[in-house]
């Protein structure tokens, strides 16, 4: 025992306080990474997990405070990254991460293509409702494609031995994530499609991450169900999970047990709609019978053979009335006919050559005439455009200058002298008058 020295005594409450102070001032905002496990969400919407690798563990609480923006649902098995306070619950002596955001790891890129790839094929039309084939609502033969273990196959064979144990179902089993799983999903949906006796053909695989789905949001398995030639239920993942094979498919299902309630009826339901059936055509039957029995006893009774000559001369008096209906519809198509005849004759007149050529002749003259007029016309119209054309052409030219004293000097060569340059003394030149021409000689010149 030692001694001389004060023992320093702390409470529970105390030691953990220390603790979590030192926690909180060496790791104020941490990244992790980690695989999920344990989640549990709280209904006051705080959610409740461990993050944990191969060689340890953490416990992490999402307050609904930091949790309601987060788009990436938190579910078993995923991995996430996660960013956070290091902190230590006291009531339990436990650190714990207290969540500020939560991501998926890779989730980023997968949901950008998934997003990308969306667009893509709806604009090219897969996801329009118009070339969505109706589901058969009563099959013979369903087609499946899943994995051949867990739960989905179970849940799948038992609904459909609960409403419908006549169907007959054909398994294609496939793995339905992982590397080269599409390639599985295609073969399965190509050779289901290529057999004429599959009605309908169920895609079905449980709930998982955006990575444990990825194999039905690959473009080769989205065409594949566009290009198969039977119709094709998705049901892949929980209700709100949604794939790239559930747009592209003729009808998705929140679930695989829902696939399998819309692909076939209700035997309870079938039944009561069978007897129902069943008793409506019983009373046609009976109501059927009874008429004829009531007639087979009129007849009996002789009321087919009472007073025949009463019958018999209604049939006379009914032949009569056909008779004379008869004759009206000979005389009347009689009367018609001739008539249509007359009109033909009538037409045939008009259409007579002699009548042909006569209305021609006349058309011939009357054009023949109009065309005389117009000529004269024409001719008379240019008969006075040139008289008045020879007007103006007198009234401009040299004769009318001449009769009002004026001369028209022209030199030896018979051109007209209009500057006195042109003359020399004693040149010899022209003058023309109104009445004839004088040879004349320059004596000098004069400006």
């Amino acid at each position: 025992m030692l001694r001389g020295c004060r023992m320093e005594i702390h409470s529970v409450s105390q030691l953990t306080r220390a603790i979590r102070s030192l926690l909180e001032n060496r790791f104020d905002a941490v990244w992790v990474e980690g695989e999920v496990s344990n989640h549990r969400k709280q209904a006051s919407g705080h959610q409740y997990f461990t993050l944990k690798d191969a060689q340890a563990q953490l416990s992490c609480v999402f307050f609904r405070g930091h949790a309601w923006n987060n788009r990436t649902p938190i579910r078993d098995g995923m991995k996430l990254r996660l960013f956070g306070d290091i902190s230590l619950y006291e009531a339990r002596g436990q650190y714990q991460l207290v969540v500020k955001e939560a991501r998926a790891i890779g989730a980023g890129d997968l949901n950008e293509r998934f997003e990308a790839l969306k667009l893509k094929l709806r604009q090219e039309g897969l996801f329009d409702v118009d070339r969505k084939r109706p589901i058969p609502k009563f099959p013979h033969r369903l087609g499946i494609v899943t994995s051949p273990t867990g739960a989905v196959i179970r849940d799948l064979l038992s609904v459909l031995k609960r409403r419908a144990p006549w169907v007959e179902v054909l398994l294609f089993p496939v793995r339905v994530q992982g590397d080269g799983a599409y390639l599985e999903i295609m073969e399965a949906l190509e050779h289901l499609g290529s057999r004429d006796d599959i009605d309908t053909i169920i895609l079905a695989r449980g709930g998982g991450s955006l990575e444990d789905l990825w194999s039905f949001n690959e473009e080769a398995v989205a065409r594949a169900v566009a290009a198969c030639p039977v119709p094709v239920v998705a049901a892949v993942g929980h209700e709100t999970d949604f794939s790239i094979a559930d747009f592209v498919a003729d009808l998705r299902a929140p679930t695989p047990s829902a696939a399998a309630e819309l692909t076939t009826p209700d035997q309870k339901e079938l039944r009561q709609f069978l007897r129902e059936r069943r008793r409506q055509l019983g009373q046609l039957v009976d109501r059927r019978l009874r008429y004829l029995g009531e007639r087979l006893d009129w007849i009996r009774r002789g009321g087919a053979f009472q007073l025949p000559r009463r019958r018999l001369d209604e049939w006379t008096q009914r032949l009569d009335e056909l008779a004379g209906d008869l004759e009206e519809a000979v005389r009347r198509g009689g009367r018609e006919r001739r008539q249509h005849l007359i009109a033909l004759e009538r037409a045939l007149g008009l259409l007579a050559p002699a009548k042909q050529l006569d209305r021609l002749e006349e058309q011939l003259a009357d054009r023949r005439a109009r065309l005389q007029q117009a000529a004269g016309r024409h001719l008379r119209t240019g008969e006075d455009r040139l008289a008045s054309a020879e007007r103006h052409l007198r009234a401009l030219g040299p004769e009318q200058t001449l009769a009002r004293g004026y001369s028209l000097l022209l030199d030896e060569k018979r051109h007209p002298v209009v500057s006195v340059d042109q003359l020399s003394p004693g040149q010899a030149v022209i003058a023309r008058l109104q009445d004839g021409e004088a040879s004349l000689t320059v004596d000098e010149e004069r400006s």
